[in-house]
């Protein structure tokens, strides 16, 4: 197989050829494998095209499931969080150091695994002797020491948009040193949200002149909700003669006091 390449690459891509794009190039080589197809090679009396339909009558079925091309290693977090993979270091949760985990690999993608579960997910570099940090995966040990904030390697380069720096210095004004832990707080709901969703959630908060963590938190979940929609009654004309009976209240009046009747 790999004479068989080396040949269709001396004679398509020797010289090397010239393209406007991937298409175009794409489509010259169609034409030339399909040109050589036509061909009758020494010592045969049948053209390639030929062969190949013999040839395919031999051929086994395509598998229904996708030959999956990816690299699955076994690894240990160290100390600050980071696995090893292909020379490269990868970050996790800090609450993952130092336990067992599973690299699974492919030509874009690292993906950190434990029983099932994705930990990590890193674009797949080629360099060598890289570290590639996700800031989120270290907000939690941040919270815990909120002064190395500016100073944290796996947030060096972060950039985030403008309206997180206008609720740092919101948070700074209102609460103090204490701002600084409400707003890693605040960066901590990328844990289960989307930058995008986020942003919209603190410039909806900075409108509403609320700062807190929690508030945040509420308003990003009011922004995921959807309105349920109305029953619509035609063509049941039973329910509108359903009534529901007005609760006794009477019990409650002892809170207030009163003796119910």
């Amino acid at each position: 197989m790999l004479s068989r390449f080396r040949l269709r690459a001396r004679n398509f891509l020797v010289p090397v050829p010239e393209a406007d794009s991937f298409a175009a190039l794409n489509a010259r080589l169609e034409e030339s494998c399909r040109s050589d197809l036509e061909r009758t090679t020494r010592g045969q009396t049948l053209t390639n095209a030929q062969l190949l339909e013999r040839e395919r009558a031999e051929l086994l079925a395509i598998p229904k499931e996708p030959l999956s091309i990816r690299q699955v290693e076994s690894v240990r977090a160290n100390s600050l969080s980071l696995v090893r993979f292909d020379r490269n270091d990868y970050s996790v949760p800090t609450r993952y150091a130092h336990r067992r985990l599973t690299v699974v690999a492919d030509v874009e993608r690292v993906r950190v695994e434990t029983t099932g579960t994705i930990v990590a997910n890193h674009p797949r570099s080629w360099d060598r002797c890289r570290t590639i940090f996700d800031p989120i995966h270290y907000l939690g040990l941040l919270e815990r020491k909120p002064g190395a904030l500016d100073f944290a390697l796996p947030l060096e380069g972060w950039e985030l948009p403008e309206c997180f720096a206008a609720l740092r210095l919101r948070l700074a004004e209102d609460e103090g040193p204490r701002g600084q832990v409400e707003y890693i707080r605040v960066l901590r709901l990328l844990e289960q949200a989307t930058l995008g969703e986020l942003t919209a959630a603190v410039e909806q908060a900075l409108s509403l002149e609320v700062s807190a963590a929690d508030g945040v938190r509420l308003i990003l979940e009011h922004r995921r909700d959807r309105p349920t929609a109305t029953l619509d009654l035609e063509g049941l004309p039973h329910l509108p003669r359903v009534s529901v009976p007005e609760p006794d209240l009477s019990g409650y009046r002892s809170l207030c006091g009163e003796v119910p009747r």
